[in-house]
C-alpha cells in the first residue's frame, strides 16, 4: 500500500510500504475513512525536530476496524471507530483520573495517512459509533482524533465556564477548534487573535465574538483594552512558541488560567515573574480519550461541525502538495481521502 514517509526537513514522499499486520493481542487492523495532515507534523518537516531515519506519518485517523488480536474485546470487525493519538489501556490510574494522555502504556499514533493503520491498546484507545455514519460525517468525525479533542482540551484546562471571556493565542486548526470548544462551554467572549481574513471568518462562525490582529506587547495591550484592564480568565495557547507563550501568560487576568496544547519550542519561563502574576498553567497533549465519546455524540447528533477546518482535501498521492500547502499557509488543514 502507499503511505506517507518524511525522509527530511521538506522532504515528504508517498511511497510503498507493506500492509500493518497484527503485532500483539491488543491490536487491530482499521481500514481508514479519512485521514490528514497535522499542524504538529510541520515541527519534523521544517526541521524543527531532527529526523534520523524515516517517519511514517499520520496520528488522526477515524475507519472501518478489519480485524482485532485475541485480545481485543470492546470493538470488533465492520464497526466504524475514531482513535486517539496518544494511545491508551484507558485502565491505568492516570487513565482513569482522566489523563489517558499520561497513560503508563502510552504510545503515539504513526502511520495513519495511509489506507490501513495498526492501532495498539484498540480496547482503550477505540470508540465505536453505534451506526455506520454517514459520509459527510467524516470529517467532523476525523477532527475529533486530534485537532478538536486538542482544542477541547486546551478549554478545558484554561477553565472555560458559562459567562466567562477566553482568549484563543492562535489560529491554526488547534486554536479554531478551541473557539468551538469554548463556545460549546459556554463563554460570552471570545477573543481570537488572528491576522489572516480566512482564519478570522472561520474563527467567527466557531463563535469568536471578537478578532484581534496584533501581536506581542501590542496584543496584550489590546486584550488588556477589551477587559476593560483585567485580562481574560481562560486562555487558550495553541502554537508553542516562545512569543505565543509570552503573550498567553500576560493576557491572562490573576488568578486566570492558561490551557496549553501547542508543543513547546524555545518556551521557558521566569519563575519569578510567573510567582507574582499568579497564573495558572495546564496543558501537555490532549487526553482525547476522556472527550472523544462525548465529542463523538456531538458530531453525529449535528450540533457542531469542526470538519470544517479542512479546507484543503487532497488524495494521499498528492500529500506532499498538503504539507507545502500547510507549511506557506494556503490551507489550514490538509483532508486526506482513501
Amino acid at each position: 500500500m502507499l503511505a506517507t514517509i518524511l525522509h527530511g526537513p521538506g522532504d515528504v514522499r508517498c511511497e510503498e510500504v507493506s500492509e500493518p499486520k497484527i503485532l500483539q493481542p491488543t491490536d487491530a487492523i482499521i481500514k481508514l475513512s479519512a485521514s490528514c495532515i497535522c499542524g504538529s507534523d510541520l515541527w519534523p518537516y521544517r526541521g524543527a525536530n531532527e529526523v534520523t531515519a524515516p517517519l511514517s506519518m499520520g496520528h488522526e485517523y477515524c475507519g472501518v476496524v478489519v480485524e482485532v488480536g485475541s485480545a481485543v474485546k470492546t470493538v470488533k470487525p465492520g464497526q466504524f471507530v475514531v482513535g486517539s493519538f496518544c494511545l491508551s489501556d484507558n485502565t491505568c490510574p492516570h487513565c482513569r483520573f482522566g489523563f489517558q494522555s499520561s497513560c503508563e502504556q502510552r504510545e503515539f499514533m504513526t502511520g495513519a495517512q495511509a489506507p490501513y493503520a495498526r492501532v495498539p491498546l484498540a480496547d482503550g484507545t477505540l470508540v465505536a459509533t453505534a451506526d455506520m455514519p454517514a459520509d459527510d460525517l467524516i470529517p467532523s468525525l476525523l477532527a475529533t482524533s486530534d485537532v478538536l479533542g486538542t482544542g477541547w482540551y486546551a478549554a478545558d484546562a484554561a477553565g472555560v465556564q458559562e459567562g466567562s471571556t477566553a482568549v484563543v493565542v492562535g489560529d491554526g486548526a488547534v486554536g479554531l477548534m478551541g473557539v468551538l470548544a469554548a463556545r460549546q462551554m459556554g463563554a460570552e467572549r471570545i477573543i481570537a487573535m488572528s491576522r489572516h481574513k480566512t482564519r478570522q471568518d472561520l474563527a467567527l462562525e466557531f463563535g469568536a465574538t471578537d478578532i484581534v490582529s496584533e501581536r506581542g506587547d501590542a496584543g496584550v495591550a489590546r486584550i488588556k483594552e477589551l477587559t476593560e484592564g483585567v485580562g481574560a480568565a481562560s486562555v487558550l495557547e495553541c502554537v508553542g512558541t516562545q512569543e505565543s507563550m509570552s503573550q498567553a501568560i500576560a493576557s491572562a487576568r490573576p488568578g486566570g488560567k492558561i490551557g496549553f496544547v501547542g508543543v513547546p519550542h524555545g518556551v521557558t519561563f521566569d519563575g519569578q515573574n510567573l510567582f507574582f502574576q499568579q497564573k495558572s498553567l495546564l496543558g501537555g497533549p490532549a487526553p482525547v480519550r476522556r472527550f472523544l465519546p462525548y465529542l463523538m455524540d456531538l458530531v453525529v447528533d449535528r450540533k457542531i461541525n469542526p470538519g470544517k477546518v479542512f479546507d484543503l482535501e487532497l488524495p494521499l498521492a498528492d500529500v506532499a502538495e498538503g504539507y507545502k500547502a500547510m507549511d506557506e499557509r494556503r490551507a489550514i488543514k490538509t483532508l486526506l481521502r482513501f
